[in-house]
């Protein structure tokens, strides 16, 4: 059903959203947007970055065996 929108159709819902909304209601949004995917990114880098870091203390704490020891 939404296979054959086109440029026009995308167009004519652009404009009715813009006189729904007006345009620094749709301005305020589209930055709150942006804020939501910048801490989204940040998140997401220092969970990588907590994983990197567990994995690495993980790898520290291994015990010895005896004949190790010798």
């Amino acid at each position: 059903m939404l296979n054959n929108i086109g440029l026009p159709g995308l167009l004519l819902i652009a404009v009715v959203v813009l006189v729904l909304f007006g345009r620094g209601k749709i301005s305020s949004l589209m930055g709150e947007v942006g804020k939501g995917i910048t801490s989204f990114k940040k998140g997401v880098s220092e969970g990588t970055k907590e994983l990197e870091e567990g994995m690495d203390d993980a790898k520290d704490v291994t015990p010895k065996s005896e004949k190790d020891k010798a």
